[in-house]
């Protein structure tokens, strides 16, 4: 069978199961490639800030307030290190100090001190920070917290610092810096962690942009007019406003909805999404009005979790369904190749 949008819609409602299932060989799981973004910090970078704090601290037998800060005067990713080895999110960090200390850091404050210390690559980062109270805080709360290691817990309960290299405060981290870890330990603490957790949590929102780019970049080389709208961005005349207008959303011709996600939900919402531009469509054509064409650009595992939100995508796109694997026939299937200049073939 040939893919949704190359049918017309009499043989896509009588091969819709056919139909979904060929949507459904489109699509792709993103979830093994991530983008990088401003803030990756790679193996090189982490490790050299990792052995300017070993040397600062003597191998961690000297882990004082004031050797911790000659780290970070020297290497701001110490910050980044000093976080790892604690074992926890900047938010909860924040959330130690305000309970140790009485201080009030926000989530805010500390998630944009963990981004700075990330993309600052310079050196007095942390020289002009040093006579900030938040900041001294946060190192001392840090220092405090691994340094006592784990307390006994009950039979029912995992204190969040009872890892190979907190668990007897500074004798495990010694221990860990002196000798190398067993990969068995290694591999567990990857199991409690989850892989990339913290960089895809940092770039979530690169991760559903990659399709609106690819979109976008399509539409800017063949020259096609659109208005692309801000995240949640408040349009006239549309209670949810789609990505992409063409030409615009005074006078449009194409609605573009995208989104690649590994989330069902996420897929479902989407899916209210579009079949809600469809509805608004059929009702604008009821009143006499020009109708415009709705197009669904979806990738992800999410959205083959459930084949009813596929047919319901299908049916009311009248096919428009493309993925990062058919996107570049995005514009010769759609009205978007009625907004081709003439001299572009």
């Amino acid at each position: 069978m040939k893919r949704p949008f190359e049918v017309d819609s009499d043989y896509l409602r009588d091969h819709l199961e056919e139909a979904v299932d060929i949507t459904f060989s489109d699509l792709q799981s993103q979830f093994l490639v991530l983008p990088k973004g401003k803030n990756f910090v790679d193996y090189g970078e982490f490790q050299e800030a990792y052995e300017v704090l070993k040397r600062h601290t003597s191998a961690f037998t000297v882990f004082t307030d004031e050797a911790v800060w000659e780290a970070l005067r020297e290497h701001s990713l110490c910050f980044l290190i000093i976080r790892t080895i604690l074992g926890v999110s900047p938010p909860e960090w924040a959330d130690l100090a305000n309970a140790e200390l009485d201080t009030a850091i926000t989530q805010g404050y500390i998630r944009g001190l963990d981004q700075r210390c990330r993309t600052d690559k310079r050196r007095d980062l942390f020289n002009r920070l040093r006579q900030t109270t938040n900041v001294e805080a946060l190192i001392s709360v840090a220092i405090h917290y691994i340094s006592q290691g784990a307390p006994p817990g009950s039979a029912d309960t995992v204190h969040r610092l009872n890892k190979i290299d907190t668990s007897k405060g500074l004798i495990s981290l010694r221990h860990v810096s002196a000798h190398h870890v067993p990969y068995a330990v290694l591999l567990y603490e990857r199991y409690l962690g989850r892989p990339f957790a913290s960089h895809r949590d940092s770039v979530s929102e690169l991760i559903g942009d990659v399709m609106e780019s690819a979109i976008e970049e399509r539409l800017t080389r063949n020259k096609i007019s659109f208005r692309k709208t801000k995240r949640a961005e408040a349009v006239p005349g549309y209670d949810q406003a789609p990505d992409f207008f063409v030409p615009d959303e005074l006078h449009p011709a194409v609605l573009i909805e995208a989104k690649i996600t590994g989330d069902d939900g996420t897929a479902r919402d989407k899916a209210t999404r579009i079949v809600h531009l469809a509805e608004m469509r059929d009702e604008l054509v009821r009143q006499g009005h020009p109708g415009f064409e709705v197009v669904a650009c979806i990738d992800g595992r999410g959205f083959s979790v459930r084949r009813a939100d596929m047919r319901r995508i299908l049916l009311r796109t009248e096919g428009k369904v493309f993925t990062l694997n058919t996107l570049d026939q995005l514009i010769s299937h759609t009205r978007l190749r009625e907004f081709l200049p003439k001299r572009v073939v």
